[in-house]
This record gives structure tokens, C-alpha cells and sequence, in this order.
């Protein structure tokens, strides 16, 4: 062993194997963001990164392979951030539920080059079935815990509204108000889509969600 390596503080020279795949994935994010899903190749993954394109080679072999793990990125941590956020809201329908739309609109889960990303493989879903079945999986089983959560609020207030129906607006909302910050940021921020969400909720529930 090196003298430099046994140093305390001293900067490791070479990056793990999951450190330099997450560093890929996320140069594949902006290079999505920047020229689109289709236009994306190995070449504007690598010059992103600062790294030779044999180096993504060594660890996604293909650029289908690197496309599919990063929708598995942005889907992945995506589930984790809502996960989080259903056992730490609280014990009630209504915190979960409230927990569950803020995270949709959380800094890291809402930048910009995240939203091209979920939007450029939305597109792209209705001819890739792999991707379709990504996307697919992931919005079925938020839209689950969604329906599970509304239907019980529907019960504790008696409302006369389908939960389906309920939770299937609230995902539409979200993804048009993501389109909307993704296309105009100067016209809508995170903080007022949000509280856009929030109000939707206030008057399907008025009764357990206040102004």
C-alpha cells in the first residue's frame, strides 16, 4: 500500500462501483434534460460525467441498459421518499395523505432535471414495454396506497365521492402541475403547486383537511 493511501484524509483516487454508476446515472439525468431521451447517447452521457464512454461500457455494457437504470433511479427514489413519508406522517388517513402531496413537490424529488426525465420516459412507454412496465408498476402501487388512504377518510366523513376516483384526480393533478413547473418555472413554484394539491384535497374533504 501507498504511502498517500495510508494518509488519514487523503482523497481516494478511484470511485466505488455503485459511487461511479450513480455518478453515470446522474450525467444520463442531465443529459436528458439537456437533449432529450432520444438524442441522449453514450457520447453526451460521458462528456457529462468528464469520463471516457469505455467506462460506461464497463458498467451498464449498453445505452438501453443505462437508460433502464435510470428510470429505475428516479422510480426507486422516488418510492423510497413516499415510503418515508407514510410511516413518518402520523397515524391518520389525513397525515398520510397530507405527507404523501408533499412529497411530490420536495426539492429533490421536483428539480427539473428529474421531471424531463419521468416525462421523457412517459413518452417514450407506449412503445417500450420495458419501460412501460417500470413506469406502470410504480404508479400502480402509489395509486393503491392513495385510494386506501382516501376511501378511509371517505368513511370517517361519510362522503359521497368514489376513492378511486378521488386519488386518480390528485395523480393528475400532481403530474400537471410537474408539467407546468418543468415547462415555466417562473410562473409556478413548488410551494404554490403544492398548496394547489392541498386545495384540491380541502374541497373533495372539507371536513378533515382546513383551509
Amino acid at each position: 500500500m501507498s504511502q498517500a493511501a495510508t494518509k488519514p484524509g487523503t482523497k481516494r483516487r478511484t470511485a466505488s462501483k455503485v459511487e461511479r454508476q450513480t455518478q453515470l446515472i446522474k450525467a444520463t439525468i442531465r443529459s436528458i434534460a439537456k437533449h432529450g431521451l432520444s438524442v441522449t447517447t453514450m457520447a453526451t452521457v460521458a462528456k457529462e460525467a468528464g469520463l471516457s464512454q469505455g467506462i460506461i461500457n464497463l458498467h451498464f455494457q449498453s445505452k438501453e441498459r443505462l437508460l433502464e437504470e435510470t428510470l429505475h433511479y428516479v422510480v426507486d427514489e422516488y418510492r423510497a421518499a413516499w415510503y418515508k413519508a407514510l410511516h413518518n406522517s402520523g397515524d391518520s388517513a389525513v397525515e398520510k395523505l397530507s405527507g404523501l402531496v408533499a412529497v411530490d413537490y420536495e426539492k429533490r424529488i421536483c428539480q427539473r432535471n428529474k421531471l424531463a426525465v419521468w416525462f421523457a420516459f412517459w413518452g417514450e412507454s407506449r412503445s417500450r414495454l420495458t419501460y412501460r412496465r417500470i413506469c406502470t408498476d410504480s404508479s400502480r402501487e402509489y395509486k393503491q396506497v392513495l385510494t386506501g388512504l382516501c376511501k378511509n377518510i371517505i368513511e370517517d366523513g361519510a362522503y359521497q365521492v368514489q376513492a378511486q376516483h378521488v386519488a386518480a384526480g390528485l395523480l393528475a393533478i400532481s403530474e400537471g402541475l410537474w408539467l407546468d413547473l418543468l415547462l415555466d418555472p417562473t410562473e409556478m413554484t413548488s410551494e404554490q403547486a403544492h398548496e394547489i394539491s392541498m386545495s384540491y384535497l380541502r374541497a373533495v374533504f372539507p371536513r378533515h383537511f382546513s383551509a
